[in-house]
């Protein structure tokens, strides 16, 4: 599996909640800012412990609602997309359509361009339809992504609808990334070295 990079370094990347799957319960989705020239993307705007979790840390990064252009999921988990109307202006992005107001846009998700420096890769595993955003910046690429729930979490933990598929995408991810943004954790660099 050969996952298809973003065109340009140029964007910007902020965690907005930090995800995490506390033992005691109290499932938070990691939800990441994105920035690149005009596009201003939500990605995963999920649970957390109420939607001023996530629209308190965009103001103080300067991002209004009305502000973001795109948001973009993962897979179509509630606690990866409960929150993704509170941006009204945004085009929505998933794994086979891009959604604007009324309007249902079919496009394939796997190396669909968002912006010169976001592109989208299907990298089944959790869901069949599981999506990483690969962001180009300056410094590296960053996936965000549910391959992982957090790193060092074995796949078995993560009761993927195809292990087999999710440890393909996991190596497939590995190869390109240089920061990894889990699903429900902090992020990490991973630990191969790149052969790009």
């Amino acid at each position: 599996m050969t996952l298809p990079l973003p065109s340009s370094r140029n964007a910007r990347v902020d965690i907005v909640v930090q995800g995490s799957l506390p033992a005691t319960g109290g499932v938070v989705s990691s939800c990441t800012l994105v920035r690149d020239g005009a596009h201003v993307m939500v990605v995963d705007p999920g649970m957390a412990p109420g939607v001023a979790a996530i629209l308190q840390p965009l103001a103080a990064l300067g991002v209004q609602p009305d502000d973001v252009t795109e948001v973009i999921l993962t897979h179509h988990h509630p606690d990866h997309a409960m929150h993704a109307g509170h941006f009204p202006n945004a085009a929505v992005h998933d794994h086979w359509a891009i959604y604007r107001g009324t309007d249902w846009e079919h496009s394939e998700g796997d190396g669909r361009e968002v912006s010169p420096s976001v592109r989208l890769a299907r990298t089944p595993g959790h869901t069949a339809e599981d999506l990483a955003v690969l962001i180009g910046t300056p410094e590296g690429i960053v996936a965000c992504t549910h391959a992982w729930y957090e790193e060092g979490s074995p796949i078995e933990d993560e009761e993927p609808e195809d292990a087999e598929q999710m440890r393909a995408s996991r190596a497939a991810i590995r190869e390109v990334a240089d920061r990894i943004i889990p699903g429900h954790g902090p992020a990490f660099r991973p630990s191969e070295p790149k052969s790009r």
